[in-house]
C-alpha cells in the first residue's frame, strides 16, 4: 500500500476533524474514504464529459465511470446528457 502525506489549511483540517467525529472514523480511514469518493466522482465526471463530447460510446463511458449501464443511464439522464449518436449506436447495442 502506498503512502501519501499532505499539508492542508487549518479550515480544512477542522472540517476533517468534524467529519471524523460525525462518522466515528480514525483519520487514516476517513482520508482514504474521502479520497476514494472524490476519485469516484471525478471518474464519473470524466465519463460524462467524454460522452457529451462524443469521444466515447455510452457503454465505454459507463465502464470508465465504474457503473452499470443502467445506473450510468440514470446519471446521464439526471445530468441531461444526450448520448445517442449514429456512429455509436451499433457499438453500444453490441456491448449491451
Amino acid at each position: 500500500m502506498g503512502e501519501i502525506s499532505v499539508r492542508v489549511p487549518d479550515e480544512l483540517e477542522a472540517e476533517l476533524d468534524a467529519y471524523l467525529e460525525d462518522e466515528n472514523l480514525d483519520r487514516s480511514t476517513a482520508v482514504r474514504k474521502l479520497l476514494s469518493e472524490g476519485l469516484e466522482e471525478w471518474r464519473r465526471e470524466q465519463a460524462l464529459e467524454q460522452l457529451a463530447a462524443g469521444s466515447i460510446t455510452f457503454s465505454k463511458a459507463a465502464e470508465l465511470a465504474g457503473m452499470s449501464v443502467w445506473d450510468f443511464a440514470q446519471l446521464a439522464k439526471e445530468r441531461d446528457i444526450t448520448w445517442v449518436a449514429d456512429d455509436h449506436v451499433d457499438a453500444d447495442i453490441e456491448a449491451l
